[in-house]
């Protein structure tokens, strides 16, 4: 295979996506249409191409070439795929590689809050979620758990964040998602009215007097509902909780108040996830 590329110069501008631009860099915010991010395992790197990415070159092991990234080359078309041994990769990129394949590939356009929307009948608002492992876990809880799309707010870690698209597994490219507002403005609290536009009651996740528990009948029976989870520590701003039709909580034992809120999301979409939403 001619595109084969064997790494000797590790100051290769080629490198420089993998091992030295930043999360900042990659985003591109002046340019976002030239935006990228960084799949990797062949698993997600395979999840990335079947939401239809576009990637643009390859680093792997040289033991995968004819191994386990086999099919992933053969996808690929005759993109650059950079190849050396495990210590040398370990070298360049700064950390163990897992299963030994990264993938540069450029950042699809977002879709519309309303194109997502459309049919959805169970959705995640993260509000100012900005730590990318817990983004990452939300997204995986929200696939597994039948969310049928997730919401973010400017203020977010992105979701194509490597960390982010890394404990996710590759479920950033199975779940619609998109930015409410402007990606680079700050969020409007008119966010709500939009979602309230569009049919659904919305449920706050907060510790607050007047919440219900999740497992309330009135929050199962709803047709169209977004629940929305705010930031570790601060959570959910006081006029977010103000604008939403529900404060919810997850009852508790043993004098704990709340729980991390991945953890939280995941709690939640069980309980209120478009299945039991079906069940009588």
């Amino acid at each position: 295979m001619s595109n084969i590329i064997e790494i000797t110069d590790f100051m290769a501008p080629e490198l420089d996506v993998y091992a030295r631009l930043s999360e900042a860099q990659l985003l591109n915010r002046h340019e976002p249409h030239k935006g990228l991010f960084i799949a990797e395992s062949p698993k997600v790197i395979a999840r990335a191409l079947d939401a239809g990415c576009i990637p643009v070159s390859l680093l792997l092991e040289t033991k995968h070439i004819h191994g386990q990234a086999k099919d992933i080359i053969a996808r690929c078309g005759n993109i650059p795929v950079y190849t050396a041994a495990f210590k040398v990769l370990t070298q360049l990129t700064g950390f163990k590689l897992t299963r030994g394949a990264l993938c540069a590939m450029h950042r699809p356009p977002l879709p519309t809050v309303e194109d997502i929307c459309a049919n959805a009948h169970r959705i995640a608002v993260l509000e100012n979620v900005m730590n990318p492992t817990n983004v990452g876990a939300i997204f995986r809880s929200a696939a597994a758990l039948d969310m049928d799309a997730v919401l973010l707010t400017p203020a977010c870690s992105n979701p194509l964040y490597r960390r982010a698209i890394r404990v996710s597994m590759g479920t950033v490219f199975q779940i619609p998602w998109t930015f409410l507002g402007d990606e680079y403005l700050k969020y409007p609290q008119t966010d709500i009215q939009r979602l309230h536009n569009m049919g659904f009651k919305t449920a706050a996740m907060a510790l607050s007097a007047d919440s219900v528990p999740i497992d309330d009948e009135a929050l199962l029976s709803e047709d169209k509902l977004a629940i929305i989870l705010g930031t570790e520590g601060d959570g959910l701003e006081h006029s977010t909780i103000a604008d939403c039709d529900y404060t919810i909580r997850i009852p508790m034992s043993h004098g704990v108040d709340s729980l991390n809120v991945a953890a939280a999301s995941a709690v939640a979409f069980w309980q209120l996830g478009s299945l039991n939403r079906q069940k009588p």
